[in-house]
């Protein structure tokens, strides 16, 4: 398990090498989704899967947690890890962190009932640290990891994104 000395390590030990050569941190990430049995996905990233789906009310299988849980989970976590990393690189004692996500939507934008947008419509996030570290210290730590958290940053920031379609049809076409 990673203690707060092995964070602040690795903190540092990446700080200095991105000061260095900037270059090293621009990169590339690639996850790969494949429908394998209905709704059920198999999510392959980096050697590591997971398996996503919808429940048996939206015709899935259940065979996992849903889009919607990954997309708070990844927020929630990137949250939490921030905090965990930011209280060790600062040396600010953590005994406990807890992120719950609560998001809000209206299922009609996905059946296309209405003008209701697909997704979200509100997300919100409560943050409880444990420490023996004064509340004010805690607080500014929230703020700097909060203010370097890529995925909060996804959230708030809009995105270009770029679609490419490759169509491998079976159809005759002589």
């Amino acid at each position: 398990m990673a203690d707060p000395k092995t964070i602040k390590k690795a903190f540092d030990r990446n700080q200095k090498a991105l000061e260095k050569r900037p270059s090293i941190g621009k990169r590339t990430a690639l996850t790969k989704v494949r429908v394998r049995d209905g709704t059920t996905c198999e999510i392959t990233a980096s050697g590591k899967k997971m398996i996503c789906d919808v429940g048996t009310e939206m015709g899935g299988n259940d065979a996992g947690p849903g889009p919607g849980i990954f997309e708070r989970g990844a927020l929630g976590s990137c949250l939490a890890i921030g905090y965990a990393t930011w209280a060790a690189y600062t040396e600010i004692p953590v005994d406990d962190i807890e992120v719950e996500i609560e998001s809000d939507y209206d299922a009609r934008g996905q059946f296309n009932i209405g003008e209701e947008p697909p997704g979200f419509s509100e997300i919100r996030y409560k943050i409880t640290i444990e420490s023996s570290a004064p509340a004010d210290q805690i607080k500014a730590l929230i703020e700097k990891a909060d203010s370097h958290s890529p995925v909060l940053d996804d959230f708030r920031r809009p995105i270009p994104i770029k679609r490419e379609i490759n169509i491998k049809s079976k159809e005759n076409t002589s």
